[in-house]
């Protein structure tokens, strides 16, 4: 996992991994872990005595969380705003076209399946031609151009927290590593 160096206004210096921020505002010095919600980890003092053991403290639940929950996806939920149609996340169409050797147009929609640490993929669900369109050939496609969808985003998520997870454990054996 990646750490940082962050000096704070005692003039200690620390190297925090990420998802730990500092806070020192007026009356509040602390650790603020940001993984599965929000939790500070206060120095219980003024003069930052207590940051060590306060960063102890948030990267031990920190590595707790990691443990536990699944990793933050990026990926996006909900259609945006600006969406001409009322298609899910990742799925354009219906796309026409003709080929250049055929005399009738074919219609597909076109689907991009996220792949962790890779750029996504596409793939084209195919929908029917002109003369074979129906309204029942466009929900079968769109039901399966869904299910691709949803896949990959599972796999998606699994991929990305099997990483977090490594990433975890690799910070968990240079705390020990730092400690012996």
């Amino acid at each position: 996992m990646k750490t940082r160096d962050i000096v704070i206004f005692s003039g200690e210096q620390f190297a925090v991994p990420q998802c730990i921020q500092r806070i020192d505002h007026q009356s509040t010095h602390g650790w603020q872990l940001r993984y599965g919600g929000t939790k500070l980890f206060s120095d219980h003092s003024q003069d930052g005595s207590g940051a060590a053991a306060a960063l102890a403290l948030a990267t031990k639940e920190l590595l707790s969380r990691i443990a536990k929950l699944p990793a933050p996806s990026r990926l996006q939920r909900k259609p945006s705003g600006n969406k001409g149609n009322d298609l899910p996340v990742g799925i354009s169409g219906p796309i026409v076209r003709q080929r250049a050797s055929s005399r009738v147009r074919d219609c597909s929609f076109a689907v991009s399946l996220p792949r962790y640490g890779a750029a996504p993929r596409g793939r084209s669900v195919y929908i029917g031609t002109e003369n074979t369109y129906t309204i029942e050939k466009y929900q079968a496609a769109l039901a399966k151009a869904v299910e691709l969808r949803a896949k990959a985003e599972e796999s998606y998520q699994r991929a990305a927290t099997r990483a977090k997870r490594a990433e975890g454990k690799a910070l968990k054996e240079l705390l020990k590593a730092n400690r012996a």
